[in-house]
């Protein structure tokens, strides 16, 4: 079983997550740092990564070996994918999740985001975008894991969404007010997307201004996490929570730091409030471990498992049941698509004609406009306009749309951003071909670096 990426990755040191100072840097106690190292060993200082870093985190002079500063990186993953020597590594959890998945007690959830689907199967030989989902949910049920997929996550992230940005749309343009409204008076337009996590810890860091502006709507594997190990331990599974072991899949290595923030534990808060575990259980993350595409690739090869040789049948469960609005999300506008087809439909009472929403597609361009005329059911068929933006591909435009919002806040009402080009598809995680990666690709096209 071949393999296109050639990428070496490393375990967690002890020290990934800090002392004991609750801030230390720009992380807090208990967060991940050093997810993305460069391997001074083999690195050549041909500064290509630095082109790449959306945050300038990349220190080193032409010619000589470079290294990351942690503290400006987002872990995005873009220098490692595209570095053309193969000198920059990433942390990887995959002997961890094989010692769960050999522990009879544990009962480990495979959680696989969109983009996998497209990209799994490339590590095992096939043409780069072969589409293999059932062969996909077999092989990971072979190698022991339960499936959850980030599908069904992705349509309450699509309602949550969508659901925050008509409330304000209903304070901000309608002027309507109402104690279900007030809290959005602190959230004012142009409201930006929040699935991204190197776009949020990007924001946290150089545009804090952003902040009040950025959705309180959690990522999909977020909120697929608690619901993992509430309803879905509960009702599907009937297994005790604590034995859940979320494991999500994705094309990201961003997230693999998004699952260490402390805030996200809220199964175990609801679990206590509502005495379904012992008071005194000590908390626990709503994810425990993340694996790249690279890494799950990695762990089924360990286990001798080629997906490519899975049956095609796999029987529909309640977990894996979607809408197909969230498949989109792991391509540039995707988020933005599928809040705006709700949006429309709850504000004007139809279904969008063109439900595609091709304008707000950016996979092949950094920064996308349009303006999406809709209907107000409510108000005698009074259209409004709604200014939307699509932004990926690093930070080039974020900085651009910063500036822009300090003088003209109207100009957008709904900002989607992605890190990587062409969002989550060419993620940090996703296969690479080393001496000449990601960059070569036609839709990404190397950057010239200012």
């Amino acid at each position: 079983m071949g393999s296109v990426s050639n990428i070496k990755t490393f375990a967690p040191p002890a020290d990934a997550r800090g002392g004991d100072v609750e801030f230390e840097g720009t992380y807090r106690k208990g967060e991940l740092r050093g997810i993305i190292k460069i391997n001074q060993d083999n690195c050549t200082g041909c500064d290509t990564c630095s082109a790449f870093c959306p945050t300038d985190a990349i220190m080193g002079t032409l010619g000589v070996a470079h290294a990351i500063e942690d503290n400006s990186c987002v872990a995005c993953g873009q220098c490692l994918i595209n570095c053309p020597f193969g000198a920059i590594e990433q942390m990887s959890f995959v002997d961890e999740v094989i010692k769960k998945l050999d522990d009879p007690k544990s009962f480990v959830v495979a959680h696989p985001s969109p983009a996998v689907r497209v990209a799994l199967a490339e590590e095992f030989g096939a043409e780069p975008g072969s589409v293999t989902i059932n062969k996909m949910y077999n092989a990971f049920k072979k190698a022991g894991f339960h499936m959850y997929d980030v599908n069904f996550a992705a349509d309450h992230t699509i309602l949550e969404e969508g659901t925050e940005f008509i409330k304000k749309v209903k304070y901000w343009l309608l002027g309507e007010r109402s104690k279900d409204l007030e809290h959005v008076s602190h959230h004012p337009f142009p409201h930006f997307t929040s699935c991204c996590p190197a776009w949020v810890r990007n924001a946290e860091i150089f545009h804090p201004e952003l902040i009040p502006h950025i959705s309180g709507a959690k990522s999909p594997i977020q909120m697929g996490g608690p619901i993992a190990k509430t309803w879905g331990a509960k009702f599907i599974w009937k297994v005790d929570p604590r034995d859940v072991f979320m494991v999500p899949i994705t094309p990201c290595t961003a997230k693999i730091f998004e699952a260490s923030r402390p805030e996200f534990n809220s199964a175990w808060k609801y679990l206590i409030k509502n005495n379904e575990i012992p008071s005194d259980t000590p908390s626990f993350p709503d994810i425990d471990v993340v694996l790249t595409a690279r890494d799950i690739a990695t762990l089924l090869k360990k286990k001798g498992i080629n997906p490519l040789e899975m049956s095609d049948e796999y029987e529909d469960e309640v977990m894996n049941v979607y809408s197909g609005g969230g498949t989109i999300f792991g391509n540039s506008g995707g988020v933005m698509e599928a809040a705006l087809r709700t949006s429309y439909f709850i504000l004007s009472g139809m279904e969008l004609k063109n439900p595609d929403l091709t304008p707000v597609r950016g996979y092949d361009k950094d920064l996308v406009e349009a303006t999406i005329p809709v209907p107000l059911k409510d108000y005698d068929g009074k259209i409004i306009e709604i200014k939307v933006a699509v932004v990926n591909g690093a930070s080039k435009n974020i900085n651009k749309i910063a500036k822009e919002l300090v003088s003209n806040q109207n100009k957008y009402h709904f900002i989607e951003v992605m890190n990587c080009p062409g969002g989550c598809v060419n993620g940090g995680g996703q296969p690479v071909r080393t001496m000449g990666t990601s960059w070569l690709h036609p839709l990404l096209p190397l950057p010239i670096r200012a």
